[in-house]
């Protein structure tokens, strides 16, 4: 799924295309990826884009009759331009087209179509899917880390994904800061020391935006496979940082990546959800 860093250079991206355009049609081309019904999205149509902004994973396109359309692109989403303007393109969503003629095409490729847009009047920051979410994790700052420390007892890898305590970052995002910090992914982040959750708190600023700044050298949103890593999807590799090797910890739908020697005392997580781990 892309993470902060993603999403906001690709709002970037689509501020400098479709700033000041005037959108003509909205059209829906999956019923099931429209999940609100009033105001009607065909209600921009007529108005400009005034900017695209991001909250959290989510894409908001703004228009200057005070109404919003926020695209959570989820797993497999991507929003792109459209030159082709196919009646039925393949795993396609919705499409927004602009007085200049040209159009934008959201897609989902995969099988969780989770992908969505969600239509909103007012302040789109009071309406779901981004209203619940915490402070965006890349802005937060020490005194934000150590109150999300001692509220949450919890493992730190969980916390970090957790959108309602801190918004933007995802799997990747999150092996990346517990290598950075030097913590181990599964440590309770009530029982931190302060060093340690200075560590976070650096560690949490710095991998965020080195990896918006990687973003913002690409024309579109990369893979995932392809983003700069230390850790993530590196299992077997020597560590960069010692003589050790990238272990996995592995769930049904994610990968947890840490280097022992570098993450938990040499301590060797067990691979499986019932585990014991190193606290």
């Amino acid at each position: 799924m892309p993470e902060a860093p993603e999403v906001q250079a690709h709002a970037e991206r689509m501020t400098t295309a479709l700033k000041g355009k005037t959108l003509t049609k909205f059209e829906l081309l999956s019923f099931a990826s429209l999940k609100t019904f009033s105001p009607g999205a065909d209600e921009a149509t007529g108005s400009r884009l005034t900017t695209v902004d991001r909250r959290g994973k989510c894409l908001i396109l703004n228009f200057d009759n005070s109404q919003s359309h926020i695209v959570h692109l989820m797993q497999g989403g991507r929003l792109r331009p459209d030159p082709k303007r196919s009646r039925k393109p393949r795993f396609g969503l919705a499409r927004w087209v602009f007085d200049d003629d040209t159009a934008w095409l959201l897609t989902e490729a995969g099988t969780e179509r989770k992908a969505g847009v969600w239509a909103v009047a007012g302040d789109p920051l009071s309406h779901e899917p981004i209203s619940h979410l915490g402070p965006e994790a890349s802005t937060l700052t020490q005194k934000q880390v150590d109150e999300i420390l001692e509220s949450n007892s919890k493992r730190l890898h969980g916390v970090l994904r957790n959108q309602r305590v801190m918004a933007g970052l995802g799997r990747m995002l999150a092996n990346e800061i517990c290598f950075a910090a030097e913590l181990s992914p599964f440590a309770n982040t009530s029982k931190l020391t302060t060093q340690q959750a200075k560590r976070l708190h650096a560690a949490i600023q710095s991998v965020t935006q080195l990896a918006t700044d990687h973003e913002r050298t690409l024309e579109d949103i990369g893979k995932s496979v392809d983003r700069p890593s230390k850790v993530h999807n590196r299992e077997g590799e020597p560590c960069v940082e010692c003589d050790d090797v990238i272990r996995t910890v592995s769930y049904r739908k994610y990968t947890v990546y840490y280097c022992a020697s570098h993450q938990t005392d040499g301590k060797i997580l067990a691979d499986n959800t019932t585990s014991k781990f190193l606290k």
